[in-house]
């Protein structure tokens, strides 16, 4: 295939290179700034950079222009990302309600809901997060335990979710529960949005041993939500979950964390081995070469994943492969770049390392998407069955009503 921009690629591209001039600063040009480390000030700032996007259609390339999107192409995406990935820019916060849980709401919403909520997530007005994992389950998403029971026109929800990314700053969230235990544990599952204000939602920060808490325990007590706050059919949940969890394995698959191999690549010009610059000497080299290498796999694979999503297709299990890889990276990468450093690797000073601490932040946090979005272990599982058609992992619980399945399952 090539690669290379058409002439109207290019001129979107100058255009866009432009705009972001205008408004953002080039890393290469950002010595010594950072993104707030103050959680409000830092939504503060990505709150203000989307609306900025939206105004101009940057926000949303893909989306109809009636949801608030750019009503653009595909292509145009993928060049609007690569051009922003070089400024110092926040957002990071959207990451999962745009990624994830709108597309969700957009696929299965009502036409009420999508009119209410699409349009101001794409603006940075809300922010949104996802509802899934639970501390019985696991990996097993099915195997979740919280209880929705229909009450008239409303239903009760019960129970816990467990490492909610973001939840203690979210407005609204998507929310899977079970609404029928009788039935095997796939079919008895309903997917809400709900308010994540409501006095009935209780989220509990977890402190995490990089010092940072970002995931959350949440409790529901007797929640009440609308059935108008469903997403599908009740017992469809897995369906609506399935377009969750495909759109997660996209936006978790092309995580890169903090430092990548341009940062790894300036870093080894800046320390020295034996006296002379780590970026000559030839071990370095080899494995900056290798991650540079699995980076461009990692791209052109996404590449294949947002054709699919050009097409209006769920995309594949490709994505399940780049998460393998890309935390992998991640956390490999962030070891490489602490031990380049020597003791300055571990420490958090800009006078003193020439990294300010962000190769052990990285390798710290890079353990957590090996867990996020899928276990290493549950993306190889889906890699073997449907890519490689390998045979499924026997699963003695698969065809059991729930309430019979052996406890744990």
């Amino acid at each position: 295939m090539d690669f290379n921009d058409t002439p109207e690629e290019a001129a979107y591209r100058k255009q866009v290179r432009e705009w972001l001039d205008k408004n953002a600063v080039r890393k290469s040009d950002a010595k010594g700034m950072e993104l707030p480390r103050d959680l409000n000030e830092l939504i503060a700032q990505s709150k203000a950079w989307q609306a900025k996007k939206a105004d101009a259609g940057y926000a949303c390339i893909t989306w109809p222009k009636e949801w608030g999107g750019g009503g653009g192409t595909t292509i145009q995406n993928v060049i609007y990302s690569q051009e922003e990935a070089n400024y110092l820019v926040p957002g990071g916060i959207f990451a999962i309600g745009l990624g994830m849980c709108i597309p969700t709401v957009m696929a299965w919403g009502s036409e009420e809901a999508k009119k209410r909520f699409v349009g101001p997530a794409v603006r940075g007005d809300e922010i949104w997060c996802q509802l899934f994992s639970e501390p019985a389950g696991g990996s097993d998403v099915a195997g979740l335990r919280t209880r929705a029971e229909k009450d008239g026109d409303e239903w009760v929800i019960n129970g816990q979710k467990v490492w909610t990314s973001g939840a203690h700053f979210c407005d609204f969230g998507i929310l899977l529960t079970r609404t029928d235990p009788t039935v095997p544990k796939h079919k008895g599952l309903t997917m809400f949005w709900i308010d994540m204000k409501d006095p009935a939602v209780e989220v509990r920060p977890i402190k995490q041993m990089s010092g940072g808490a970002e995931f959350n325990e949440v409790f529901f007590t007797n929640l009440r939500v609308k059935d108008s706050q469903r997403l599908g059919n009740p017992g469809d949940g897995w369906k609506v979950a399935l377009t969750t969890l495909m759109n997660e394995r996209l936006a978790v698959g092309g995580s890169q964390g903090k430092a990548d191999t341009d940062d790894l690549i300036e870093l080894a010009r800046e320390v020295t081995i034996a006296g002379q610059p780590a970026i000559r000497h030839g071990g370095v080299r080899e494995r900056i070469a290798d991650w540079y290498v699995q980076a461009q796999g990692l791209k052109f694979t996404r590449f294949r994943t947002l054709t699919a999503l050009s097409r209006g297709e769920t995309p594949g299990p490709e994505s399940s492969i780049s998460k393998i890889v890309a935390a992998k990276k991640m956390q490999d990468l962030g070891s490489f770049g602490m031990d380049l450093q020597d003791m300055g690797g571990v420490i958090r000073d800009r006078k003193l390392s020439p990294a300010d601490g962000a190769y052990t932040e990285q390798w710290i946090g890079a353990a957590g998407y090996r867990i996020a979005g899928g276990t290493d272990e549950i993306l190889r599982n889906i890699v073997a069955e449907r890519v490689l058609g390998l045979p499924g992992d026997i699963r003695v619980d698969k065809d059991l009503p729930f309430n019979q399945a052996p406890k744990g399952k």
